[in-house]
């Protein structure tokens, strides 16, 4: 078994595909039918998609935890640095492997691990 699709909801699609872009996402803009317009991109096999809140949602939820290997950790989080983006925790040494953790535009902490 594996995750195959991962769908996050924001009140700024195209900020957020911004965001994320940065990590090294490329995003493609469609719907699927009469659905709404969405980004989306696909990360080995798995499908990672930002869509617009749902009408009876009034915020994201920013209780999911996301994770991500990266390139070049020290120097994204430079990056984040300039940019005044939230950097949760500064990069360390764990026992599984060299990580920080910063916050995406709503709030979720996105764990990025460099490869």
């Amino acid at each position: 078994m594996r995750i195959n699709l991962i769908v996050i909801r924001t009140k700024n699609i195209k900020e957020l595909a911004g965001f994320y872009s940065k990590l090294g996402l490329e995003f493609k803009y469609h719907q699927h039918g009469k659905g709404p317009f969405h980004y989306s991109s696909e990360l080995d096999k798995t499908v990672f998609e930002i869509y617009p809140l749902l009408k009876s949602q009034e915020k994201a939820d920013n209780s999911l935890r996301l994770g991500f290997d990266v390139k070049e950790l020290d120097q994204l989080i430079s990056e984040f640095d300039k940019e005044g983006l939230e950097v949760v925790s500064r990069p360390r040494q764990s026992e599984w492997g060299y990580f920080a953790v910063i916050k995406d535009l709503d709030g979720r902490k996105i764990e990025l691990k460099e490869l």
